[in-house]
């Protein structure tokens, strides 16, 4: 039961998202209707507000954070070898993902899932960053490098913590993370993506 309610809470905590709730409370226009219509802070940016999208970064991945760090003190179990931290983690993914409180319509996940690798685990959390990190310095396309520090995140996993219940978590954001992605690898295949920084107009 209490495993349960846990997961409850993590998914209705994921579900609140801080792209539509910043836009709102800064008067800018709904990051559903421009850009690539996604509520996440890389779309929040196409506005032309960094004050909107830092914000928006900042709590995509709060929420993340806070989830696991929640269920850490209430459990007391380790957030890599615990069982109920990183199914926490997973569900405040997925309520970004499909959030019950906007018509679950979501966004990709990047910022949460940020959040909740750190939260795991530091080393975790700075290997899959810098894997994201090279590929945006080097390509300066998001979604690319999404994707592919998504992959990288599976096998950081791996290699820090063997089979321990964090992995397949870990995996399992990756593969949703990857199918959230599946028009960017379209565009990105037609050479059509946008880059860092583009803006869109409402």
């Amino acid at each position: 039961m209490q495993t349960a309610l846990i997961m409850l809470a993590a998914y209705l905590l994921g579900s609140v998202s801080f792209a539509i709730v910043v836009s709102r409370l800064l008067r800018l226009p709904d990051p559903r209707g421009y850009g690539s219509r996604n509520p996440g802070a890389t779309n929040v940016l196409r506005s032309g507000s960094r004050l909107a999208a830092a914000l928006t970064l900042i709590g995509d991945a709060g929420k993340g954070a806070l989830a696991v760090g929640l269920t850490v003190l209430m459990t007391g179990e380790s957030p890599v070898t615990g069982v109920d931290p990183p199914l926490a983690g997973a569900m405040a993914f997925l309520g970004h993902l499909y959030p019950v409180y906007h018509g679950f319509r979501g966004g990709k996940g990047v910022a949460t899932a940020a959040g909740v690798l750190f939260a795991f685990n530091l080393w975790l959390g700075l290997g899959t960053l810098a894997s994201f990190g090279l590929i945006v310095a080097f390509f300066r396309i998001i979604s690319l490098a999404s994707i592919i520090a998504a992959l990288f995140s599976v096998f950081w996993a791996g290699f820090l913590f063997g089979l321990a219940p964090v992995t397949p978590a870990v995996g399992a954001m990756a593969l949703m993370l990857a199918w959230r992605h599946r028009e960017n690898i379209g565009r990105l295949v037609a050479g059509t993506e946008s880059r860092l920084g583009q803006k869109a107009k409402p």
